[in-house]
């Protein structure tokens, strides 16, 4: 009998945003899918509008397995995990010894397939877009919370929109330019469009 895939059915359980007040709970399951569309239309957009040659398959795949970790580790939240050098390094070296867990609970014949989406190449290009389409879905999240009037989310999202512009990266600016603004719509006005 192999865990693998029981494990990462409990993403569902393991919520975000822990140390804030939110008007809607998120878990990694749900954050996971929406940065595998972010990331998708990153690469997307790298190829068709930029001319790139980025996979939006592998973006989208890293995507849902780029929280897998937690589903041991738990969501530290980003204050903590970046409280001080030691603190990060402790933190990482847990994430590496969860993602050795997990792929001991996979049949040996399949561990470096999913070695490389649990422990992935972070120099490739695609990985660059799944760390911004995080970013992204992060600040999508403090939208929703400012728009429920919840301002407790107001600090974040200034912290995450200056943490995306360091991406410099023009399929972000272009995901920004053209997509962004609809999520402060209401249903009946995305309807209206």
């Amino acid at each position: 009998m192999y865990s693998f895939f029981a494990f990462l059915n409990r993403m569902k359980y393991i919520q975000r945003w822990s140390l804030m007040r939110s008007t809607d709970v998120e878990n990694i399951s749900q954050h996971s899918q929406q940065v595998a569309m972010i990331g998708h239309s990153l690469a997307v957009i790298n190829n068709v509008i930029f001319d790139g040659d980025a996979d939006p398959d592998r973006v989208c795949a890293l995507a849902v397995f780029h929280e897998a970790t937690e589903v041991i580790t738990g969501d530290l939240p980003t204050p903590i995990k970046y409280f001080n050098v030691s603190l990060n390094s402790a933190y990482k070296e847990l994430e590496e010894m969860a993602a050795d867990k997990l792929l001991g609970c996979l049949p040996e014949e399949l561990r470096d397939y999913y070695q490389d989406l649990i422990k992935p190449d972070t120099s490739s290009y695609e990985h660059k877009l799944l760390k911004a389409a995080d970013k992204i879905a992060a600040l999508i999240k403090c939208i929703d919370e400012e728009k429920s009037g919840n301002t407790e989310f107001l600090k974040a999202k200034t912290s995450i929109q200056k943490q995306i512009a360091k991406f410099n990266i023009p399929e972000v600016k272009y995901f920004l330019d053209n997509f962004l603004d609809a999520f402060y719509l209401s249903l009946d006005e995305l309807s209206e469009e």
